[in-house]
C-alpha cells in the first residue's frame, strides 16, 4: 500500500533516441535506508499494468525490454518508491509511441570521394526502417566563402552525388534523416554536424 511517508519520484520521463527507449527519473531521498524504485507498463491495447524488468532496483533508470519495441504502439509507464514495507504513490507517464516520440539521430557518414565538380557521399542509416519504413536524407550544401546561401537535395539511397560544384572550392555539407512511416507524419532527425571538403582541379 501507498504510504503518506515517502514522496514519489519525480521528474519521470521517457528517452528515446533511435529506436532505443528508457524511463529516467530523480532518486527520491530519504534520511535513512536504501530506497529502491518498481515500474509497470501497459500498453493501449491491455488496460492492465504489467512488470517490466525493473523491480526493486536500485538505478533511477530502466530500459524498454525487448516485448515493448513495437514502433506503432502506445505505451504508459508508471514508477514508485519502496522503502521497507513502504511504497510511495505511482507516477504515471504520458502514453508514448515510439514512432511519434523516438528522436532520430543522423546519419553517419561513412565515405565521401572528392571530384572536381562532385562529392559522392555515402552514409549508415541511423537505425533499420521496418517493414513499410522508408528513410529520405535531406542534404543542405554551401560554398563556405557565401554560406548564407544553402542548397538543398532530397534522396533515398545511402549514396548520393552533390553536383555542379565549382572546382578547387570548400564546400561544408549537413544531413538529416526523415522517416516516413506507412500510418503517420514523418518524423525528421537531428542534423549532422558539418563536414567540409575542397574539391579538386579538373
Amino acid at each position: 500500500e501507498s504510504s503518506p511517508h515517502l514522496p514519489a519520484p519525480k521528474d519521470v520521463m521517457i528517452y528515446s533516441y533511435n529506436f532505443r527507449s528508457l524511463l529516467r527519473w530523480s532518486p527520491v531521498k530519504v534520511d535513512r535506508g536504501l530506497v529502491l524504485y518498481t515500474v509497470h507498463f501497459k500498453t493501449g491495447a491491455f488496460n492492465q499494468w504489467d512488470e517490466m524488468n525493473c523491480t526493486r532496483i536500485t538505478q533511477t533508470e530502466c530500459s524498454f525490454p525487448w516485448s515493448l519495441k513495437k514502433r506503432r504502439w502506445t505505451v504508459v509507464l508508471r514508477v514508485r518508491a519502496e522503502l521497507g514495507q513502504a511504497a510511495s504513490d505511482w507516477v504515471e507517464t504520458d502514453p508514448f509511441v515510439a514512432e511519434r516520440n523516438t528522436t532520430i539521430g543522423p546519419p553517419e557518414v561513412n565515405s565521401v570521394v572528392v571530384s572536381s565538380d562532385s562529392l559522392l557521399i555515402s552514409v549508415i542509416p541511423p537505425f533499420g526502417p521496418e517493414v513499410g519504413d522508408s528513410l529520405r536524407y535531406h542534404v543542405s550544401y554551401w560554398e563556405n566563402a557565401t554560406s548564407t546561401t544553402k542548397k538543398e537535395t532530397k534522396t533515398s539511397n545511402t549514396l548520393f552525388k552533390i553536383e555542379n560544384l565549382k572546382e578547387l572550392t570548400l564546400y561544408c555539407f549537413r544531413i538529416q534523416v526523415e522517416l516516413v512511416t506507412l500510418l503517420d507524419l514523418p518524423l525528421l532527425g537531428l542534423q549532422s554536424d558539418p563536414e567540409c571538403y575542397r574539391t579538386e582541379i579538373s
